[in-house]
């Protein structure tokens, strides 16, 4: 999915974990974060919809993506996500999250517009940026 907001293709960089150690959690909490946000905005049913039109957008490329299955419940939305990063190298993990970011940031940038999306991931990462600096456990 192109994503055609430059601002947007920016954040969507900045959402790429470089550490390649940290790379799968630090993935897996941002994708909890932009869940929560979305959840709020879209109801779970909307948010699953747009995750799974997500994964098969990358499973193309990236065919080894969640083929264990997902689960849309809260507490187990992300295991198959965590599985299938772990069993792969980093740059190839790296890749898939990197087009998986891309892929649903797009899908949602073609439904809501470019600035509502970008403000969206921005509250996210803002969220976990101030928890941070609070020292609050995730």
């Amino acid at each position: 999915m192109q994503i055609h907001d430059l601002p947007l293709r920016q954040l969507i960089i900045e959402l790429t974990e470089p550490d390649a150690e940290q790379m799968v959690d630090t993935a897996i909490e941002r994708w909890q974060l932009i869940a929560a946000h979305m959840i709020s905005i879209l109801g779970e049913g909307g948010f699953n919809s747009l995750y799974e039109r997500s994964v098969i957008l990358t499973q193309s490329t990236f065919p080894w993506l969640l083929s264990s299955g997902w689960q849309p419940e809260a507490d187990q939305r992300f295991i198959a996500l965590r599985a299938s990063l772990e069993s792969q190298t980093s740059v190839l993990a790296s890749g898939a999250n990197g087009l998986l970011l891309a892929n649903f940031t797009g899908i949602l940038e073609s439904l809501i517009g470019a600035q509502l999306t970008s403000r969206i991931f921005r509250s996210a990462l803002n969220e976990n940026a101030s928890a941070d600096r609070k020292g609050v456990k995730k």
